[in-house]
C-alpha cells in the first residue's frame, strides 16, 4: 500500500507487445542510433496530441521534452534555473522530500507555501523565483488547487516573470467527476508541465515528459546534454500504444479499478473504523487518512508489524511549514494486486482505532 504505486500485475503486456512490434516494424533506420536530447518525433507528436485532448495541455510538439521520470525532469530544470541565476523555488508544505532535495542539490533554496482549509495557497513571498505545484491532486495532502488560486499563481507568474512547475503526476486518475484541466492551459507561457508513465502504466518504463514555454525549451535541452536518456524503443513503443487509442483503453480501465478500490476503503472504514476520516479529491493512487490524535505513530509500528508499507503524513512535511496537519496516513490503494488487495485492507483495518 505505498503510496502512489500502481498495479504492476495490470501492466497490459499483450496490448503493449503490438505496439512495440507496430513500432519496430515503421521505425526509421536512424531510430536506433544515439539520438538527441529532445527524444523521438514520433513520442513527441503524439503526446501534443494526447495532453491536448486528456488534459488541456496546449503546446507544439517541438517543445516536449522526453526525460526518464519526473525527478529527472526536475533535476533538468533545476540545472537551467540556477544557470538562470534563481535562488529559490516555493513548494508546497507537505510533499516529496525527494523533489525538496534534487532542488537542494542544484542550489536553489526551498521556501513552504502556506496551507490552510482549502489546500495549498500557491501566490509565493516577494522575490520567490519559480513555484513547484501538484495542482490536480496534491500529493500527499490530495486536495486540488481551486479555481481562483490556480487563476492567482499565473497572475504572479506573468506579474513578476517567475516561473510554475506543475507536476502532473496522477492528473488523468479523477474518479467523482470529469478531471480538472492541467494548470499549464491557463498560461503556456509561464507554466512548465511535467507529466509521466509511472503512474498510468509503470515506472519501469522510466518515460516522463515536460511541456516547455517556448522561451525555456533550448535551455532544457542543453541543461539535459546531448544524447537521450530514455530507452528509444521504449519511446516508439509508447507513441504508437498512444496514437492507436490503447493507452486512453487501458487508462479508461485504470481508472475504473482504482475508483473501486478507492469505494471499498471508504466502505471499510466506514464499518471498521469509524474515528479514522477519509479526506482529499477522490482521485489518483492513494488518499489521506485522518487518525485520532497522537496515534500516528503507534499505527505505524503496527502496519510494520503487519507487514503493510504504508507512510505517515509527517515524514512529508517541509522542515519550516508553518503549519503542523493532524495525525494521519498516506495509504496507497494502487499497488496491491487484485489477488492481494482484499488482504491487504483487511490488514489495514486491524490496525486502525
Amino acid at each position: 500500500m505505498i503510496p502512489g504505486n500502481p498495479d504492476l500485475t495490470a501492466f497490459p503486456r499483450a496490448a503493449w507487445l503490438r505496439a512495440t512490434r507496430r513500432a519496430l516494424a515503421a521505425a526509421p533506420d536512424d531510430a536506433f542510433g544515439y539520438g538527441g536530447p529532445r527524444g523521438r518525433p514520433e513520442l513527441q507528436a503524439a503526446l501534443a496530441d494526447h495532453l491536448a485532448r486528456a488534459r488541456g495541455v496546449y503546446t507544439s510538439p517541438e517543445h516536449i521534452l522526453i526525460c526518464a521520470g519526473i525527478s529527472h525532469g526536475l533535476q533538468i530544470l533545476s540545472k537551467v534555473l540556477a544557470g538562470r541565476g534563481a535562488r529559490n523555488v516555493a513548494v508546497e508544505s507537505y510533499g516529496p522530500d525527494r523533489h525538496r532535495g534534487l532542488l537542494a542539490a542544484a542550489g536553489l533554496e526551498t521556501l513552504s507555501l502556506p496551507l490552510d482549509t482549502h489546500g495549498t495557497y500557491p501566490v509565493p513571498p516577494d522575490g520567490t523565483d519559480t513555484v513547484l505545484l501538484t495542482p490536480a491532486h496534491q500529493f500527499p495532502v490530495g486536495t486540488t488547487l481551486q479555481r481562483d488560486r490556480r487563476t492567482a499563481v499565473v497572475d504572479w507568474a506573468r506579474r513578476t516573470g517567475g516561473l510554475v512547475l506543475e507536476d502532473d503526476y496522477d492528473g488523468e486518475f479523477r474518479f467523482d467527476h470529469q478531471s480538472v484541466g492541467a494548470l499549464q492551459g491557463l498560461a503556456p507561457d509561464c507554466v512548465v508541465y511535467l507529466g509521466t508513465a509511472s503512474q498510468t502504466l509503470a515506472p519501469g518504463l522510466r518515460l516522463a515528459w515536460m511541456a516547455l514555454p517556448p522561451t525555456l525549451a533550448e535551455e532544457a535541452v542543453a541543461a539535459k546534454g546531448q544524447t537521450d536518456s530514455s530507452e528509444v524503443l521504449s519511446q516508439l513503443a509508447m507513441a504508437e500504444f498512444i496514437t492507436s487509442g490503447a493507452y486512453s483503453r487501458h487508462v479508461r480501465a485504470a481508472r475504473r479499478r482504482y475508483r473501486d478500490r478507492r469505494d471499498s476503503l471508504v466502505t471499510a472504514l466506514a464499518q471498521h473504523a469509524p474515528k479514522v476520516r477519509v479526506t482529499g479529491t477522490a482521485a489518483g493512487l492513494h488518499t489521506l487518512l485522518r487518525l485520532p490524535p497522537g496515534t500516528e505513530q503507534r499505527i505505524l509500528q503496527s502496519a510494520t508489524r503487519q507487514g503493510l508499507k504504508v507512510a505517515g503524513l509527517s515524514r512529508y512535511r517541509h522542515a519550516r511549514s508553518l503549519h503542523v496537519m493532524a495525525d494521519a496516513l498516506v495509504v496507497g490503494y494502487g499497488g496491491p494486486s487484485d489477488a492481494v488487495w482484499p488482504q491487504a485492507l483487511s490488514a489495514l483495518m486491524r490496525i486502525l482505532p
